[in-house]
Parts: C-alpha cells; sequence; structure tokens
C-alpha cells in the first residue's frame, strides 16, 4: 500500500448526482474530473432550444432547496450567487375526468377546504397521515438518506425503526388507512411515481416525499432545471474541477482488485486514485467493466432486478398564455390500479393514461417567444422489457393521442396553436443515457431493492470504485440523488485519507 493518501478522482456522468459528488470531492481538495457522455451536462436534466422555445428534458419538480444549498456553503458560497430558485403554488393541481380538481398545497387553510370538498370526514385523517409521513421522513431520510449501507449489519440495525412504520406495506395501502375518499388516495400516493415507483408496491417509507414537500415546498429554477445544472457546473469549475463534455468513457480501466483509470472514445486515458459512476448501473457493469471477473458477477445478479418503467414525454411550444394553467398538473386518467397494474407488470401500452403536465413559462415567461408558452406532458410507459415496440413507429402515434387529451381537459385548439413539438420515448433513453432497458429512473424502488439490497455506494470487490445517482443507494428524485452524493462522498473521503 502507498503511504500516499489518494487525492484524485474521476467521476463518469455529469447529471445530478455526478456534479454533486463533483463539488463535494473538490471542495475538499480532491482533484475532480468529471466525464460526459453527451454535449450539456445534466444527465436526466438535459435541455433543449428549439424555435425560441426552451425545453427542459426533467426533472423539473425540485423540493429540499437545503440539500442543493448545502453544495455551496461546503465553502462558505450561497447558490443565489448562481441560481434563482423561485416558490410554486400550488405545487400540482389534480385533474380527475369526472370533473374534480384538487389544487395541493402546504397552505393548511387551502389544503384543508380542498379536502373537505372531496370528504370532510378526511380532514382529520389527512392530520393523522401526516404524522405519520413525518415519522418516517425521520426515519428514512433524516437518518438513512445519506448514509451508505455497505453490509446487512447495517440494514438489521434500521429495521426495527422501518418495521414500526410498516416498512412492507405500499404507500397506497397506508394512505387509504387513513383518507377514504379515492380521489384523496390518489392525491397522496401518486408521488412514488416521480421516483420510479409503484404507489401499489412500493414501501410505504417513500410517504416522506410528503413530509419533504409540506416542510420545504416545491421550487423552479428560473430559466429552467438545466439553470441549476449549470449553477453547478459553475461552483464546481470556480472550485477548480474539470469538466469534460462529449466524449463517452469506453471503458474503467483495473488491475487486480483496483480500478486505476479510464478511457474515453476520443481516446483520452485518465488515471486517478479513485472512480466514481453516475452513469446507468447495469451500463457500468456490463459495458464498462468488461474485464472485471466480480463486474460480471455483479452484472448478472443485475440482469435479475426489477426496472422501473420509462417516460414518453411530449414536448410542445404553442401561440398564447395560460394563466390558468398551474405550472405542475396531474391529469389523472379514468383508472389507477389497474392502469399502474399494465405499466409495471403485464407490460402493455394501455389506450388510456395518467399525464403530469409541465408549464414552465406560468413561473418564468423567457422560456418562451413572447405571447407563447412551453409545456411538456408526460406519460408513464413500460421499459422496453416489457413492451419491446418500435418506438419510431408508434412515437407519432402517442404524441397525437397525448395532444389530443391535453386538448380535450384544457386546450381545447392545441393542434392549431402548436409552433414546435416532438417527443421523447424509451428508445432516447436507451440511446442516449444508456438506460438498461429505457428505464427513466434505474432499479424500482421495491423494499427488497431499498438501502442494502440497492447497488452499494462503493463496490463490494473494488475498493475504490463507487457509486451516486438513481441506481444506488437512496434512489431517484433530485433529492435522493444529492444525498447519494453526501454518502458517497463521505465513503470517499475517509477512503482518502
Amino acid at each position: 500500500m502507498s503511504s500516499t493518501p489518494p487525492r484524485s478522482a474521476i467521476v463518469i456522468g455529469a447529471g445530478f448526482g455526478g456534479l454533486a459528488l463533483g463539488i463535494r470531492l473538490q471542495s475538499a481538495g480532491v482533484d475532480t474530473t468529471i466525464v460526459e457522455a453527451r454535449d450539456k451536462a445534466g444527465g436526466r436534466a438535459y435541455v433543449w432550444e428549439k424555435d425560441g422555445f426552451t425545453f427542459d428534458a426533467g426533472p423539473t419538480v425540485i423540493t429540499d432547496p437545503p440539500c442543493l444549498q448545502e453544495l455551496w456553503a461546503l465553502t462558505g458560497r450561497d447558490m443565489a450567487e448562481d441560481v434563482k430558485l423561485v416558490p410554486v403554488t400550488p405545487f400540482y393541481r389534480l385533474n380527475w375526468p369526472d370533473g374534480v380538481s384538487f389544487d395541493y398545497t402546504n397552505d393548511d387553510q387551502v389544503l384543508n377546504a380542498e379536502i373537505a370538498k372531496l370528504n370532510p370526514e378526511d380532514v382529520a385523517g389527512y392530520r393523522k397521515f401526516l404524522d405519520y409521513s413525518a415519522g418516517v421522513f425521520r426515519e428514512g431520510y433524516e437518518k438513512l438518506g445519506h448514509v451508505a449501507f455497505l453490509d446487512f449489519a447495517s440494514m438489521i440495525k434500521a429495521a426495527p425503526s422501518l418495521a414500526k412504520y410498516q416498512a412492507w406495506r405500499s404507500v397506497y395501502s397506508i394512505v387509504s388507512s387513513f383518507v377514504k375518499d379515492e380521489h384523496l388516495r390518489q392525491a397522496l400516493s401518486f408521488h412514488t411515481l416521480l421516483v420510479g415507483g409503484n404507489p401499489m408496491t412500493t414501501s410505504a417509507i417513500y410517504a416522506l416525499i410528503h413530509k419533504l414537500e409540506r416542510d420545504g415546498g416545491v421550487w423552479f429554477a428560473m430559466g429552467g432545471t438545466n439553470q441549476l445544472i449549470a449553477g453547478m457546473v459553475t461552483h464546481f469549475e470556480r472550485l477548480g474541477g474539470k469538466l469534460r463534455l462529449n466524449d463517452p468513457v469506453t471503458s474503467i480501466e483495473t488491475l487486480g482488485d483496483k480500478a486505476t483509470g479510464v478511457t474515453t472514445r476520443d481516446g483520452w486515458a485518465g488515471t486517478a486514485d479513485m472512480i466514481a459512476c453516475n452513469g446507468d448501473v447495469m451500463h457500468i457493469y456490463r459495458d464498462l467493466l468488461k474485464t472485471s471477473r466480480s463486474a460480471v458477477r455483479t452484472k448478472a445478479k443485475l440482469e435479475r432486478k426489477r426496472y422501473s418503467p420509462s417516460l414518453f414525454v411530449v414536448h410542445f411550444g404553442i401561440k398564447g398564455t395560460w394563466p390558468g394553467i398551474p405550472h405542475h398538473m396531474i391529469l389523472f386518467g379514468p383508472r389507477y390500479k389497474g392502469l399502474l397494474t399494465d405499466l409495471y407488470d403485464t407490460g402493455i401500452l394501455p389506450e388510456d393514461f395518467s399525464l403530469y403536465l409541465h408549464h414552465p413559462t406560468v413561473t418564468d415567461p423567457s422560456l418562451a417567444p413572447e405571447g407563447h408558452s412551453t409545456f411538456y406532458a408526460l406519460a408513464p410507459v413500460p421499459h422496453l422489457g416489457k413492451f419491446p415496440v418500435d418506438w419510431d413507429e408508434l412515437g407519432p402515434i402517442l404524441e397525437k393521442r397525448i395532444l389530443d387529451e391535453v386538448g380535450r381537459r384544457l386546450i381545447p385548439d392545441i393542434n392549431e396553436r402548436i409552433v414546435t413539438k416532438f417527443h421523447y420515448a424509451p428508445n432516447d433513453f436507451a440511446a442516449d443515457l444508456n438506460a438498461h432497458l429505457g428505464s427513466a429512473f434505474s432499479l424500482e424502488p421495491i423494499l427488497t431493492q431499498s438501502a442494502w439490497f440497492r447497488v452499494h455506494n462503493r463496490d463490494d470487490h473494488i475498493p475504490n470504485l463507487y457509486f451516486v445517482g438513481a441506481g444506488t443507494h437512496p434512489g431517484a428524485g433530485i433529492p435522493g440523488v444529492v444525498g447519494s452524493a453526501k454518502a458517497t462522498a463521505a465513503l470517499m473521503l475517509e477512503g482518502a485519507k
């Protein structure tokens, strides 16, 4: 063993996880290079500029701003120097085909009135659910969300507190024990879909998302989510970090049980004391670690795991402004449980769908030409393993169906107003992000694929190979991915001593 402490790192992938990890390492004096395959940083938070419109790929719901602000505070800076976050209210407007509408907010007076409109008895039930959510937030997020699970003993230690909150039950089941109105049950359980989880099977621990939103609010980065990414890049480079764009890593080099560096498509051979991966976990083990025998075994295990569904996203810029359509809307379809079964289990693309509608120009008009609006409509769809279809053929058909539904529910003459449009399908996730099966959120967040059961923040066999992002602990979503960077950085800095 060398007596010189390792002080250099290469991070593969400049998504939220890679950038958050890079900032933490660079702040601690580790010479860090982030290598990104695409022409821009961001990963799933990519951005397109088209015909004067700015289209965020997502994620567009920003919660828990302190987890981001902490990245600047490490070196005494203020995130506001680089990023302007503004609150979004209501958090979401939920709308059902029967005409019921529900504004979801943390303003108690407004929220209680909205609940009472559905079922007056559920106001008291909601308060009990809020207490439950606060408990799982404390146990599942505050205590466990930013620490690595490297051995089963750490999982056993956490088990009693998770058992206390009936972690084996689903979010929908727990919510249903507190409130009776079906609209409200959907309103309080759909959040797991934002991290790739089925409300009917995802552990009740994920009810903590409700507390996270309620206490911290829902926010938007002016200029779009990619402006948050741009701010993170600015801060990382200000600290002396190096970002290498448009040059995908083709292999992680290993010698014995040690990762020694990376090779890229353009022939760059980078060496470092530590390697961290923010890419798709299956892509890392299957494609980048081909020379490692332990990686072959890990790949075989990963192939047997369950992966989250994919997404089909229609981006469109239209004439007119829509002050009556809030920033975030959920347009529920006629089915809830049945639709989720189709997406997660059966693997069919049903006739009906539920949509998340993103309308950023109601908050930031600069994202479209004057007198115009930017939108996207997102529908969860089965991943390519369950629904291996030709998306080049199916895409235009589903795009039309989705736009027609938005027209029927909100903007009657939508097709005449469209200035520009394009869609992003599961095959795009697979091609652009090397996402296994085109999954939009990596491993499905069921209980047996959470914490220690997820890909570990440090590889079990290659001690200087680390993981960050949606596929490792704690999981997908901005707070989860940024939390994984905190857990992984702690391991790497311990290893760098």
